[in-house]
C-alpha cells in the first residue's frame, strides 16, 4: 500500500502525516510530494526520514492512493495523471467538488457510494463536512426544508501565512498581511473572494456541497461566513427549518448517538463547544440545542470542529481508510 501525501509541507499535509501515524494506517511506502523547491528536502515519519519528490516523479511511482492537498489548480492539472497511471486520488481542494462526475464524500454519511472506478474523490469544504455531520441524521428524520448558517472561521483555514498574522499582531511585530485588513481583535465577513452576486465563495459552497453530499436539492441553504482571530476550530450558528416537528430530547439523543458527533449541550453548567476545546480532536461538537420560537418547526444549532483535523485532514484519512477495507 503505497501511499503519496501532495502537499506535504503545508499545514494540512502535516496534519495528514500526523493522522496516518496517529491511525496506524497500513502503508507499506510512504510518498512526500511537495513543490520543485522543496525537492529533496527530508520529512519524518515514524521515526525515519523520507525525501520530498516532484509531481512527476510520485506519477511515476504509481502509488495505491494520493492525497491531495496543494491547492485547487495543482489538483486539476496532476489529479487526472495520477488517476490515468491507476492511483486512487482524493482531493481537498474545491477543483472536484462540485463536478458533476466526482464523488464528494463524508465517509460517516455517504462513503458506500464509492466504487472501484472513482478514481478522483472529491473532500468536502471544512465548515461543510461539519455542518452535515449534524444536519445528516436530523434531516433524515425530520427532513429540512431551509438552514440558515452563520460561521466564525479560524484563521487557520486561510493558512500559515494568516497564522503568522495574527501571531505577529498579537506581538506587536509588522509583517506580511494575509488579510486587507487586522484580523486580531477583529471579525472579518469575507471568506475566501467575492462573487457577482455579492457572496463569497466560501459562503457558496457552504449553500451548495451539502446538497451534492446528502443527494437532495428539496432544501436551501443560505450562508454567511466570518473570520475571527482564533489558530484552530471553525464555529457555526445553524438555524433549521423542518418539513416536520421534533422534540428536543429526541433531537439530542439523535445526534449523541451518530457516529463522530459529540453533544455538549447543558446551560445549568455552562457546557457548550468552543474551538480552544475542539482543537486537536476528530470529533464534530454540538450545542445551544434550542427550539427557534419565532418560527415553527425550527432549530437552533452551535456546531464546532477543528477545521485541520475533521474539516480537512481526518476526513481525507477516513476515506482512505474505506478505500482500504471496502474497494482497493
Amino acid at each position: 500500500m503505497k501511499i503519496a501525501v501532495v502537499g506535504a509541507t503545508g499545514m494540512v499535509g502535516a496534519v495528514m502525516l500526523k493522522l496516518l501515524e496517529e491511525r496506524q494506517f497500513p502503508l507499506t511506502e510512504l510518498i512526500p510530494v511537495a513543490s520543485e523547491r522543496s525537492v529533496g528536502k527530508k520529512i519524518s515519519y515514524k521515526g525515519a526520514e523520507h525525501a520530498i519528490v516532484g509531481l512527476a516523479t510520485a506519477v511515476e511511482m504509481r502509488p495505491d492512493i494520493a492525497i491531495f492537498s496543494a491547492g485547487g489548480d495543482t489538483s486539476l492539472e496532476w489529479a487526472p495523471k495520477f488517476a490515468e497511471a491507476g492511483t486512487t486520488v482524493i482531493d481537498n481542494s474545491s477543483a472536484w467538488r462540485m463536478d458533476p462526475t466526482k464523488k464528494l464524500i463524508v465517509p460517516e454519511i455517504n462513503a458506500s457510494i464509492l466504487t472501484p472506478n472513482d478514481k478522483i474523490i472529491a473532500n468536502p469544504n471544512c465548515s461543510t463536512i461539519q455542518l452535515v455531520m449534524a444536519l445528516s441524521p436530523l434531516h433524515n428524520k425530520y427532513k429540512m426544508k431551509r438552514v440558515v448558517v452563520s460561521t466564525y472561521q479560524s484563521v487557520s483555514g486561510t493558512g500559515v501565512k494568516a497564522v503568522q498574522q495574527l501571531e505577529n499582531e498579537i506581538n506587536g511585530v509588522e509583517g506580511e498581511m494575509a488579510y486587507p485588513y487586522p484580523i486580531g481583535r477583529n471579525a472579518l465577513p469575507h471568506c475566501d473572494v467575492f462573487l457577482e452576486n455579492g457572496y463569497t465563495k466560501e459562503e457558496m459552497k457552504l449553500a451548495m456541497e451539502p446538497q451534492k453530499i446528502l443527494n437532495d436539492r428539496s432544501f436551501a441553504i443560505t450562508a454567511t461566513a466570518v473570520r475571527i482571530p482564533t489558530s484552530g476550530g471553525h464555529s457555526e450558528s445553524v438555524n433549521i427549518q423542518f418539513e416536520n416537528d421534533f422534540d428536543l430530547q429526541e433531537v439530542r439523543s439523535i445526534l449523541s448517538q451518530t457516529e463522530g458527533v459529540t453533544v455538549q449541550d447543558n446551560t445549568d453548567t455552562n457546557t457548550y463547544p468552543m474551538p480552544i476545546y475542539a482543537n486537536g480532536k476528530d470529533d464534530v461538537f454540538v450545542g445551544r440545542i434550542r427550539r427557534d420560537e419565532s418560527q415553527e418547526h425550527s432549530l437552533n444549532m452551535w456546531i464546532v470542529s477543528d477545521n485541520l483535523r475533521k474539516g480537512a485532514a481526518t476526513n481525507t484519512i477516513q476515506i482512505a481508510e474505506y478505500l482500504v477495507a471496502n474497494i482497493l
